[in-house]
C-alpha cells in the first residue's frame, strides 16, 4: 500500500526500537543526531512500587526529553550495579537482580559504542539508578575512546562525538523540592521507595502503583560507612528507605515536567540543539 499522494511525512517515532534502520540510518547521519539512553535496574522497591521502576522513570523522563529536542531515545539498561544498602536497600533483598561493575561497564560500553560509531552525534546517558554512575561514567569514556580511535574510517573529518552523563534527580529544582516536601526534604540518601519515586510512578504509571500496599515507617538510620557483608537488619522490613507518606501523581507531574524541561533546556543549549 502507498501513502496518499500529496500528504506530509509521518512524524518519526521517538523511541528508535519503533524506528526503521533506513531512517534511523539518515537521521543519525544528520548534524545533530542525539541519542538518549535511559539507565536503571531491576530492583526492589518496597511493597508498592515494582520492581523496573528505574529503569520505567529515567525512560519516561528521556521520552520527554526527546519530545522536546528532537532526541531520540534507545531501549534502556534495565539492569544496573550492585543495589547498596546507604542508597537502595541492600542487593541481599528479594527482587534485586544486578550485574557487577565489569558486566555493566562492558554492556554499556558496547552499546555506547555502537550508537558512536553509527555516526550519532551526541549521546545522553540519563541514569535513573544511583549506583550506576561511576560504571556508567567509565562506559562512555572507554566507548569514546575506542570511537575516536576508529574515527578515520566511522566518522571522515566530522567533529568529534559528545557524551554527557547525568541523573535524573539531579535537575530537580530547590522550588520543586520545597512543594513536594512542604515538611523538608528529607535528603537523596534515603529517597528509594519514597515520595520522589512513588510521586513519579503514580503520575506516570499508577497501574504500577497499590498504595493500598504502602508502608510508613521511620526513614532508615545508617552509619556513615560501608559494611561487608550488611547487616540486613539495619534496612527497614519494607526495602524502602523512606516511607512514601504524602506521594501523589500531582506532585509526581510537577517533578516530571520541571526536570524534563530543565533538561531538555540544558541539553538544547550544550549541544546547540535546534531550538
Amino acid at each position: 500500500m502507498t501513502g496518499t499522494p500529496g500528504a506530509p511525512p509521518a512524524a518519526q517515532p521517538i523511541r528508535l526500537a519503533h524506528l526503521d534502520a533506513h531512517s534511523y540510518r539518515d537521521w543519525a547521519a544528520t548534524e545533530h543526531s542525539t541519542v538518549i539512553l535511559p539507565a536503571g535496574a531491576f530492583e526492589q522497591h518496597g511493597p508498592h512500587l515494582p520492581l523496573g521502576t528505574d529503569a520505567l522513570l529515567s525512560s519516561a523522563i528521556a521520552e520527554a526529553v526527546g519530545a522536546r529536542t528532537g532526541a531520540k531515545v534507545a531501549e534502556p539498561l534495565s539492569y544496573g550495579y550492585k543495589s547498596q544498602q546507604k542508597s537502595g536497600g541492600g542487593n541481599h533483598l528479594p527482587g534485586t537482580v544486578s550485574l557487577d561493575a565489569a558486566a555493566l561497564i562492558a554492556q554499556a560500553r558496547c552499546i555506547m559504542a555502537g550508537f558512536l560509531r553509527q555516526g550519532v552525534r551526541n549521546l545522553v546517558v540519563l541514569n535513573g539508578h544511583y549506583e550506576n554512575y561511576q560504571f556508567l561514567y567509565e562506559a562512555a569514556d572507554l566507548a569514546l575512546e575506542e570511537v575516536r580511535a576508529g574515527q578515520g574510517a566511522s566518522h571522515g573529518a566530522g567533529p568529534d562525538p559528545t557524551v554527557l552523563l547525568l541523573s535524573y534527580w539531579d535537575y530537580v529544582s530547590e522550588d520543586t523540592l520545597a512543594t513536594v516536601y512542604p515538611e523538608g526534604f528529607p535528603g537523596w540518601d534515603i529517597e528509594h521507595g519514597g515520595v520522589l519515586e512513588t510521586s513519579l510512578m503514580l503520575h506516570l504509571r499508577p497501574e504500577l502503583v497499590d498504595m493500598d500496599r504502602a508502608v510508613s515507617h521511620p526513614a532508615a538510620e545508617l552509619p556513615r560507612f560501608d559494611r561487608l557483608p550488611v547487616v540486613a537488619s539495619r534496612t527497614p522490613d519494607t526495602g524502602c528507605l523512606s516511607a512514601p507518606d504524602g506521594s501523589t501523581a500531582e506532585r509526581g507531574r510537577l517533578l516530571y515536567e520541571q526536570v524534563a524541561a530543565d533538561l531538555a533546556a540544558d541539553l538544547t543549549a550544550e549541544l546547540g540543539l535546534p531550538a
